[in-house]
């Protein structure tokens, strides 16, 4: 049966790659991914499943580091239950982070492990029933940016995909559209060999066989084949037709995917009670800009005749970072996430639509044109319909759930449509009762838009800069937006791997406008010195800015008195900036006196010593550092 099982996937996935492969014809792909298989002290990523086809992991620029799935089933497995496949507990599925490479160890010109610059913020599970990904966080441009091409992404292959993570600092100019549609978790195959015996309504997780169609995929990593069929949803995957010629539920992400319908008796009336796929459940609770998901697949319908259809697959995940996004003179553009929808199917039970994906839009100014309007959907997809025009009842797939779009700011409208819907229920025959019909995909039109909400990079950081300036290093940079900054920390490594903090900078919070910074590191180090900006949120999640570093001559240290003898005016120069020495001077007896200075700046301290009698003194000065010198005498004429 595992042979079957893994046989089964293979085609699934062959299915699924044609088709991608026809749909992303004339587009372009921009991100490397890669599977992560462990972390070493959070700052290691040791990778497998590497594919590098469009762009590769390279030392300074930033990935993102995504659970796609995890082990989130818990003890819902009781396969003649309806609770089969609910969530226990959410754990990591979904979180992600930006983080900044600094090593690509290679073999043979693939990498095997990736270095992170600081460690990761949030724990990620790379256990059997879990899957993390890295994912090159492309930026297009270092300032504007312009497609020349369509623009998509790899499809999830089980390991590595679904995901299209873009930056533009300044302005994205969007004249060819983006699409996430089918990125997301695979659809559920039909069941193999095709033959039926009875409606069957209590089996909900079962190995794959002639009674029951497969289960989408969805946040739970699958890897137990007798859990890989029947009606049971499985998380996010719906669950596939039961015995006999079932639909398959439609798979779930915002809100819940639809069930499946009923399946065919002889008399036309469809099983009872319905044998149908369960829908995926929904995540709306979970969801936020540091959170998202791909869209669960739909489950597969259940056949005999040999024309049911496989579940459509969920949508992808678009994290798309700019300043200003505008369009050009063009028909129209569309930014899409949507689920595939099952195909029809005539006499066999049909699939259940993909649900929708998610986006994140991190982007300050949307400036549309109206020759040029915009359209945004994460929308499920519908259920395939069974047995169109033909008499009797089988059973139509349902309907996927919707996805997420989130937005930095109060949602964009001029000249730009936003939505989200349910995909519809496949319909079982041709005049049906609504009852044995698969349903549409959960809640109300656009429950997934969600505003005023930011997470992927909190900051616009415009530059950073560490100069050296006499005896400190100034430090300044730039912001051309803030949203929900909380402080600047600057951090200082002799090494490059070892930091510490020596100042802080509170940040305006929010801000559109560009923000000036400056602070001076009055203590620097010798030779080489390495500084950062560890850019904190209020909420307390963090990013990093480019390292700069400085290099510092060590100057051999010197104090000078003059004139000696004097007549009542001394001069004290030093290596040392004069504002930062500490001085005491004493008689020859040892007491220590107060003296006038007449002048102090950066290169002399000048004291009046007139009001003293004639006779011997002594100066003992300390510089920043320690380092202690003692004058000879001072001789007063």
């Amino acid at each position: 049966m595992e042979e079957n099982y893994s046989e089964v996937k293979k085609i699934l996935f062959l299915i699924n790659f044609g088709l991608f492969l026809f749909l992303a014809k004339g587009q372009s792909i921009y991100n490397a991914y890669a599977k992560v298989t462990s972390i070493t002290s959070g700052t290691l990523l040791n990778v497998s499943n590497v594919n590098q086809v469009n762009h590769a992991f390279n030392v300074n620029e930033f990935v993102i580091v995504m659970q796609m799935q995890d082990d989130v089933i818990g003890a819902n497995t009781t396969t003649n239950s309806a609770t089969f496949g609910n969530l226990s507990a959410i754990n990591n599925a979904g979180r992600f982070e930006v983080a900044r490479i600094t090593a690509v160890n290679l073999s043979a010109g693939t990498p095997t492990s990736i270095g992170l610059a600081s460690a990761l913020v949030n724990p990620y599970n790379t256990g059997a029933n879990s899957s993390v990904q890295v994912i090159t966080f492309r930026r297009l441009s270092a300032t504007a940016f312009t497609s020349t091409n369509s623009i998509t992404g790899l499809a999830w292959n089980g390991n590595v995909g679904g995901v299209i993570a873009l930056e533009i600092p300044t302005v994205f100019t969007l004249a060819h559209n983006i699409t996430a549609n089918g990125l997301g978790f695979l659809g559920g195959v039909k069941n193999t060999p095709n033959a039926y015996s009875s409606c069957d309504a209590t089996s909900y997780a079962r190995a794959l066989g002639n009674r029951w169609a497969g289960k989408g995929e969805g946040i739970y990593k699958n890897t137990n084949s007798a859990w890989a069929a029947a009606r049971g949803k499985i998380l996010t995957g719906g669950g596939g037709g039961n015995d006999v010629n079932a639909g398959g539920g439609g798979g779930g992400n915002f809100t819940a995917g639809g069930n499946g319908g009923a399946g065919w008796v002889p008399a036309g009336t469809g099983c009872s009670p319905v044998v149908g796929g369960l829908g995926g459940i929904s995540l709306s609770a979970h969801i936020n800009p540091s959170r998202v998901f791909m869209g669960g697949g739909g489950g597969g319908g259940h056949e005999n005749d040999g024309v049911g259809t496989v579940g459509g697959r969920g949508g992808g995940i678009l994290l798309l970072k700019t300043g200003t996004l505008t369009t050009g003179a063009c028909a129209g553009i569309s930014i899409t996430a949507n689920g595939v929808a099952a195909a029809n199917c005539a006499n066999d039970g049909a699939g259940g639509g993909g649900a929708a994906g998610s986006m994140v839009f991190q982007i300050n100014t949307w400036n549309v044109a109206g020759a040029c309007p915009l359209t945004i959907t994460a929308s499920g997809g519908n259920g395939g319909n069974s047995n169109v025009g033909v008499g009797g009842t089988h059973g139509g797939g349902g309907g996927g759930g919707q996805g997420a779009i989130i937005f930095s700011i109060p949602q964009p409208t001029a000249n730009i449509t936003t939505s989200t819907t349910p995909g519809t229920g496949g319909t079982s025959c041709s005049g049906c009762a609504v009852a044995v019909n698969g349903s549409a995909g959960v809640g109300p039109n656009n429950a997934g838009i969600i505003v005023n909400s930011s997470g992927v990079l909190p900051i616009e950081l415009i530059n950073f800069s560490a100069e050296n300036q006499d005896t400190k290093v100034a430090l300044n940079w730039a912001t051309a937006a803030e949203k929900n900054t909380n402080y600047f920390y600057i951090e200082r490594s002799s090494d490059g791997l070892n930091w510490q903090k020596i100042s802080e900078v509170k940040a305006a919070e929010n801000s559109q406008t560009i923000l000036y910074y400056e602070t001076n590191d009055l203590e620097p180090l010798y030779d080489i010195s390495y500084y950062r900006l560890k850019i904190i949120d209020l909420d307390k999640s963090y990013t990093y800015s480019p390292i700069k570093s400085t290099y510092r001559t060590k100057k051999e240290a010197f104090v000078i008195f003059y004139p000696n003898p004097t007549l009542g005016v001394l001069n004290l120069s030093s290596s040392y900036a004069n504002s930062q020495i500490k001085y005491k001077i004493f008689d020859i007896t040892g007491k220590e006196l107060s003296v006038n200075i007449i002048n102090q700046s950066e290169d002399k301290i000048t004291f009046d010593f007139s009001n003293l009698a004639k006779g011997l003194y002594f100066i003992n000065v300390t510089a920043p550092d320690g380092t202690e010198f003692s004058s000879n005498r001072i001789i007063l004429k």
